[in-house]
């Protein structure tokens, strides 16, 4: 019995070329420059002057340009709005299961991906000094808003407070002094929440100005 083999002969698929080497890896270059001088202004020299917190600089960085080097890569690609808004969903996704992150945190956080966004997607017709000056606003009115304007920055802290006589109105400065002589903190007001008379406590929220304290954090309690 004769097979014709011609049956199980498959079509010959298009070459598939390998690019080695274009003008867009200059363009790459140019812009990842631009994105890791903006993103050091302000993860190094705004945010961790501001806060010496390292752990948030190791993040910020490597979102920062993954997030460039995602955005550049599908740059290339046909895609429409809906796949550029489930980009972004991705992000939403991701949530840091340790511990939660502060709403300034996480505002930098925002920044950086825009910032890495923006560098990667603008189009030819965008030039060079035009996203130069997109981050340099954000860097300037990140530096406003950080040092300038927002300079004190106002925590607040709960405790629990068994010194129940001294709750009543008329003895708040002399519970504002009890609480500077245990806490060792300037406060500037304080707020008497719920009252446990059964036990004697009640919870006591002090605010003070982190800055200017010789020990403090930006944590709220």
């Amino acid at each position: 019995m004769m097979i014709n083999f011609d049956l199980f002969a498959l079509p010959l698929s298009k070459t598939v070329s390998i690019t080695w080497f274009n003008n867009d890896f200059y363009t790459l270059l140019l812009r990842l420059a631009v994105n890791l001088f903006f993103l050091t202004i302000v993860i190094r020299y705004l945010y961790y002057n501001k806060t010496k917190r390292k752990d948030y600089l190791f993040t910020y960085y490597l979102i920062g340009t993954i997030t460039f080097f995602l955005c550049f890569g599908l740059k290339k690609l046909d895609i429409d709005t809906g796949m550029g808004l489930g980009l972004f969903a991705i992000f939403g996704i991701i949530r840091y299961r340790t511990d939660a992150i502060e709403i300034k945190e996480m505002t930098y956080l925002f920044l950086i991906i825009g910032m890495s966004v923006v560098n990667a997607l603008a189009s030819n017709q965008v030039s060079v000094s035009e996203m130069a000056a997109i981050n340099l606003t954000i860097v300037i009115m990140t530096y406003i808003l950080e040092y300038k304007w927002l300079v004190k920055h106002e925590t607040r802290k709960t405790i629990n407070y068994e010194r129940i006589d001294l709750i009543i109105p008329e003895k708040n400065e002399e519970m504002k002094a009890d609480l500077e002589k245990r806490t060792g903190l300037v406060i500037n007001r304080v707020e008497v929440g719920r009252i446990d008379f059964l036990n004697d406590t009640a919870q006591v929220r002090i605010y003070y100005y982190a800055d200017e304290q010789t020990f403090s954090d930006y944590h709220v309690s």
